[in-house]
């Protein structure tokens, strides 16, 4: 490699990252201090009250894994626990909606956090720095303050009860901490351009950095402090949950597309579901087609819904629920949905009568050809935050289905189905892809997208990462503000359901880079606001 790049939404955490390539840290290394700079600068998306996966490729050590740290339902979980309570589930499928929004807002929301002992899993493992040496950039900058970006307000001010969900305001307003670090004092949510500061979050950094590890977060004074406060506030989460936690690896799976290796996340990662899609689609000449024209929307809309239908049946933790990730990927499965597409047939993917999500990714590689790609988050935000601990607790309940015996029912300490798809594509022997978003549900159609904009179009990494794109994952057909007034006619014409973004970039956030020649160029969505720097 004759370079590295690094690419992220949060412009603090790039430059952070891109300073330990600087300083002779590995790919690893900078995803870290990346990801804690996530955590400080972009709090409802990530943080040490969070969860995601890493996939870790270093060639040289012949390492190539998935580290999982994913968030684990409370051991007091029980599978009908809220049978009674559902209303409904989100358009998108991302989650479900129960009475008083209590898997959703607050305590009951909370699953046990996974992200701390990730990062100090990987870095043990993989990196090359010191612990305190990568959390210090992100605890200067909470006790400091940074300016609050356009996207991160936009998703304070979304409005989201029309799905019956809390709007992240709300959140905010939940707890002490928030209205203090959130709001003016005359209860007026902070503004783009305001600054933010939160020295409770950065004296937390600052002792797990001091204590050398995650350990005084799942089993010290941290733990203990956080396990008191769900106690006294009525959730879930207890001592025993913290000190059990443990991470996973698991082996990317891995599929062709077009004579490339494209290894990603297995269940209950969501990788597996962007491999489908993009194994129905090899049965079409995608590369013939007009980019957003009506041909290409429509069986892009078909292959999501059923690679949709797929996800919903068989997603799951397979500790618990057999995932049969072999069948669905096989020719047999994805030709057989390709012929149904080419005759015309139209899948329906069912919801409960009755988005953008919470999460942030990062894509790195370093000079020696180590690559990883890192998604990880909140879930949602649960608005949930210990008093001294500054951090928000991730909202992931409401991503388990209330109704018991499917394969994303509640279980005690059951890791819930994610839909990160952190993916890495490889040209030969060497990596030629390093791509991810966040984005909840959207993220395997985007990603999807992202690989084919590459392979089939020969797009530069910034065409790929920037075209417009649609997503399939219900029977509405949501199309982003760039695909033309005359296709979404013809799709109406055709009597599909279509629903125009007003967004210019809609529908996930893919962060990518691409390698030609042992060049890395990196581009981040312009829907955020991140950036990619590269280091010679």
């Amino acid at each position: 490699m004759k370079n590295a790049t690094i690419v992220a939404p949060q412009p603090e955490a790039v430059e952070a990252g891109a300073e330990v390539l600087e300083r002779g840290g590995n790919a690893v290394d900078a995803a870290l201090a990346c990801a804690f700079v996530q955590g400080v600068v972009d709090p409802q998306m990530s943080g040490v009250g969070g969860f995601g996966s890493m996939q870790v490729y270093m060639p040289k050590r012949g390492v190539h894994e998935i580290l999982e740290f994913y968030a684990l339902a409370p051991a007091a979980a029980t599978p009908d626990m809220w049978l009674d309570k559902l209303l409904g589930q989100s358009r998108d499928g991302f989650g479900f909606v129960l009475e008083d929004n209590i898997s959703e807002i607050g305590y009951l929301a909370c699953c046990t956090p996974g992200s701390l002992k990730g990062y100090e899993t990987a870095l043990r493992d993989y990196g090359t720095f010191e612990w305190a040496d990568l959390i210090a950039p992100a605890a200067r900058i909470a006790r400091d303050g940074f300016m609050i970006r356009p996207h991160m307000h936009w998703y304070w001010t979304k409005e989201q009860t029309a799905d019956g969900q809390v709007n992240t305001r709300d959140k905010l307003a939940y707890s002490q901490t928030g209205r203090r670090v959130y709001f003016h004092e005359d209860g007026s949510l902070r503004s783009v351009g305001d600054r933010l500061v939160n020295a409770d979050l950065a004296a937390t950094l600052e002792r797990v950095a001091e204590s050398g590890g995650s350990d005084i977060f799942y089993r010290g004074e941290i733990a203990e402090q956080i396990a008191a406060d769900f106690k006294a506030s009525g959730g879930l989460i207890d001592l025993d949950d913290l000190a059990a936690y443990e991470v996973s690896k698991a082996r990317p799976v891995e599929a062709t597309y077009r004579d490339h290796r494209i290894a990603t996340s297995p269940p209950p990662g969501s990788g597996f579901p962007m491999l489908e899609l993009l194994r129905i689609l090899e049965n079409f000449d995608i590369a013939k087609m007009r980019h957003g024209g009506a041909e290409h929307v429509r069986i892009l809309f078909e292959a999501m819904k059923r690679m949709t239908r797929d996800k919903d049946a068989h997603m799951g933790d397979p500790a618990y629920v057999e995932v049969p990730v072999e069948r669905l990927l096989s020719d047999e499965n994805t030709r057989a949905h390709a012929k149904s597409i080419r005759k015309g047939e139209r899948a329906s993917v069912e919801r409960l009568d009755l988005s953008q999500r919470d999460t942030t990714h990062i894509s790195v590689i370093d000079r020696d050809g180590n690559a990883v790609a890192m998604t990880h988050t909140l879930g949602s935000p649960s608005g949930a935050i210990t008093e001294g601990l500054g951090f928000m607790y991730n909202g992931t309940m409401s991503r388990f289905d209330p109704r018991p015996g499917r394969a994303g029912s509640i279980a005690p300490r059951k890791r819930r189905a994610s839909s990160a798809a952190p993916t890495i594509v490889f040209r030969g022997d060497e990596p030629f892809i390093v791509i991810g978003a966040p984005g909840g549900s959207y993220i395997a159609p985007t990603v999807a997208q992202g690989i084919m904009n590459m392979v089939d179009f020969d797009m530069s990494i910034h065409e790929a990462v920037s075209a417009p794109r649609i997503v399939g994952v219900s029977n509405t057909l949501d199309i982003c503000n760039r695909i033309t007034r005359a296709v979404e006619k013809t799709m109406r014409e055709e009597g599909y359901t279509v629903s125009r973004s007003p967004q210019t970039y809609a529908f996930a956030a893919l962060h990518a880079i691409r390698i030609d020649d042992g060049i890395s160029r990196g581009a981040a969505d312009p829907q955020r606001d991140g950036m990619a720097i590269s280091v010679g």
